[in-house]
């Protein structure tokens, strides 16, 4: 690829000879020659635009798109109506320009208001801030929010995603937090664990609700534990269960996050995504990043601005509690819009489907030889078992251009539902399973 540098050379020995050099060489001078670049970069040449338009062509035909997708595991495929991607492609939303000045930014203000809003909705709680970078960001920001003198501790159930885990102990090894994991029993929260780990020191509480196996926790007792314990209570939910299922703060959370890819955000191989956070009045001065107040100008008009700028990180570095200065946009905007489209009715209606589909499909490969991992209530993803190895099902999947559940070891795979699965792909997926059950080599 060619370089991007606009100057010309003139152009650079003229800005050397302005700042008092002759040569680069005495410009970076200070820096020690073992940390220089003694021979160049081994890149080839550069390209033309047809030349790179192949190349990228022939590079996306290396991957394999599959006609159909039974796996979630933290990102779902959802339909995505075309209105979303229309107003997205409108290049007034096309920009990285941060909305400081509220005068000439009203329409990206706006499209955040309503975002927080409708996610505010969502969850049942006071505010929203204007999005982090993704789910897992989100979890370990909520964890830091509520760290306090005294209580340096979080407990972390060990049935939420491993990715949001490792996030979060990234994220604690910075903030000098400790971060003890909850052990799961019959793929649920051991509350009796859960309360024996509760005590002074313990600053919050977090779990996924559904969790990454797919099952309902016990969400208001493990609520009442960590507030009897004098904890916050963080959830990480799954936004389009809440269509279906109480909203966090019904559960008694004092944080709710997530990722809002199901919200209108495609797979598009791991993002970009969008974390979404909400909380308490309360607690709305912790909350990281980026808020969009609404307001009325001099002549009484409906104006937005960013608010609470206070506290934020980069006023205030010293006693910050994040280092998030950016947020989302245009992912908020996505989920926005598709919510927007959907409307309450919708989205529903997609979360029944999801639902319905996935037990449909768990009583299918029951049928067809394996069995479910554990019996209690899931939303749209469960887990199975042998007798058949885990590869070798999804092996055959693979070969009818399936794209089957996450194995999650030699036995067990984390099977996944959305509206885009239709029953005869759900049949088909069952009749390949029940041939490989009758006649693999177990």
């Amino acid at each position: 690829m060619g370089g991007y540098i606009p100057n010309t050379t003139d152009e650079r020995q003229t800005m050397l000879a302005a700042s008092g050099y002759d040569t680069f060489a005495e410009l970076f001078a200070d820096i020690p020659d073992d940390l220089k670049l003694q021979t160049p970069l081994d890149l080839p040449a550069g390209k033309s635009e047809c030349e790179v338009r192949q190349l990228m062509r022939d590079l996306a035909a290396q991957n394999r798109v599959y006609r159909e997708i039974f796996r979630g595991a933290g990102a779902y495929r959802h339909y995505i109506p075309a209105m979303v991607t229309n107003v997205l492609a409108k290049e007034n939303f096309q920009t990285a320009y941060t909305p400081y000045q509220a005068e000439i930014s009203q329409g990206i203000l706006q499209s955040i208001f309503e975002y927080q809003t409708m996610i505010c909705d969502l969850t049942g709680m006071d505010v929203s801030n204007a999005s982090v970078y993704d789910g897992a960001n989100a979890a370990a920001e909520a964890i830091a929010m509520c760290r306090g003198r005294k209580q340096h501790k979080a407990l972390v159930a060990q049935t939420a995603s491993p990715a949001v885990r490792q996030t979060i102990a990234t994220y604690a090894f910075g903030n000098e937090m400790t971060i003890v994991e909850i052990p799961e029993k019959d793929g649920r929260v051991d509350l009796a664990a859960l309360e024996a780990a509760l005590d002074e020191s313990v600053a919050c509480v977090y779990i996924q609700h559904p969790n990454y196996y797919g099952n309902l926790e016990e969400a208001a007792k493990i609520g009442e534990l960590a507030h009897a314990a004098k904890a916050k209570f963080i959830m990480g939910v799954n936004p389009m269960t809440l269509a279906l299922v109480k909203s966090p703060r019904e559960y008694g959370a004092d944080i709710a996050v997530g990722d809002g890819q199901p919200l209108g955000l495609p797979l598009g191989f791991g993002g970009p995504y969008l974390g979404f956070m909400a909380t308490t009045q309360k607690l709305m001065r912790q909350l990281p990043g980026r808020i969009v107040g609404q307001t009325t100008d001099a002549g009484g008009k409906t104006g937005y601005v960013l608010t609470l700028q206070a506290r934020e990180q980069h006023i205030r570095r010293e006693k910050a509690s994040s280092n998030i200065c950016s947020n989302q946009a245009l992912c908020a905007l996505a989920v926005g819009v598709y919510l927007s489209t959907m409307g309450p009715g919708g989205l529903r209606q997609v979360a029944e489907q999801s639902m319905a589909k996935a037990h449909y499909l768990a009583q299918a490969l029951v049928d067809a030889g394996l069995a479910l991992e554990n019996t209690g209530g899931f939303f749209h993803e469960f887990v199975t078992t042998g007798p058949v190895r885990a590869e070798v099902i999804l092996a055959a999947l693979d070969a009818a251009g399936i794209l089957g559940g996450l194995a999650l070891d030699e036995q067990r795979i984390l099977w996944c539902c959305t509206e885009m699965n239709s029953k005869a792909a759900i049949d088909e997926v069952a009749k390949i399973v029940r041939e490989v059950c009758a006649n693999a080599d177990i």
